[in-house]
């Protein structure tokens, strides 16, 4: 099996597999390496320096494996640790790698999705905290208002498959109530966190049908095309054998289980060992 040109895809858990999902649907050529850091998972409450020594351990891991790029499909580690891993790692040991993030490609579009020019963003307390969405979206789009809100109990509640019970609906709309009582002229939701996308079905029953809501696979696997179509030396360095592994340093059989439910077909795993 030939994985020494694949492109990597992380994340802390299985969110990442939305973002794979979409991805491997756009670019079914090439060849992937999927790592979840399930052991350590999940991020969104860890400090920024935990955030970044953990995703730059498993990029460095991805980098090992032959990836010559790697996409943090996390919103979390997009937050915390890109723009450190891009500046102050990448041009000194790896000059002739890249590490990309689900954030700007999301920030570049998000405006258009917006007729009253006022977006919510719900994700993780690490997301939220980090402001990066406000920082963002102002540069695109400057005249748009960004209202955050984050969704803690989201996460653990879709990992452990408790989000399809009516159990779940309660967080659902406290989250989603807390957000639209911030301005009435929200008319665009984006989930800031891989996980969401699970949620969908039922945020959108709770939603008006004027608020738009906004994944991020489509986003960040069309921000890739592109990407690879302006950096044909990158392009050209990537194996095409369709050929898809999966790592995790959790338990395989949970993840395989879990797996199959965020990338819609079944998953056979492999377990490796990081530093705790």
């Amino acid at each position: 099996m030939n994985i020494s040109q694949s492109i990597g895809i992380f994340d802390s858990g299985f969110g990442g597999l939305t973002v794979f999902k979409s991805i491997a649907q756009k670019l079914p050529q090439y060849n992937y390496i999927y790592l979840g850091d399930n052991s350590r998972a999940p991020y969104g409450d860890r400090s920024f320096e935990t955030v970044y020594r953990y995703t730059l351990e498993c990029v460095e891991w991805l980098f090992g494996q032959g990836c010559p790029l790697v996409i943090l499909a996390c919103n979390t580690a997009s937050a915390k640790a890109l723009r450190s891993i891009q500046q102050k790692v990448l041009p000194f040991k790896y000059p002739d790698r890249r590490v990309l993030g689900v954030i700007r490609p999301t920030a570049e579009v998000v405006g258009n999705y917006s007729n009253s020019r006022t977006i919510g963003v719900m994700g993780t307390r690490g997301t939220v905290k980090s402001e990066s969405y406000l920082i963002e979206v102002a540069k695109f789009f400057p005249e748009i208002k960004v209202l955050q809100q984050s969704c803690p109990l989201w996460v653990p509640l879709i990992e452990n498959n408790e989000h399809i019970h009516e159990g779940a609906d309660y967080f659902l709309k406290k989250y989603l109530g807390q957000l639209l009582a911030k301005d009435d002229a929200i008319d665009c939701i984006l989930l800031a966190c891989t996980h969401y996308p699970l949620l969908i079905p039922k945020l959108r029953a709770l939603l008006p049908e004027k608020v738009a809501l906004l994944g991020q696979g489509e986003i960040v696997a069309d921000s890739l095309v592109d990407y690879l179509e302006r950096h044909p030396e990158m392009k050209d360095r990537l194996a095409r054998d369709r050929e898809m592994r999966f790592f995790t340093s959790g338990d395989t059989s949970v993840f395989d289980q879990q797996a199959s439910i965020f990338f819609g077909a079944e998953v056979a795993s492999q377990h490796i060992e990081l530093c705790v």
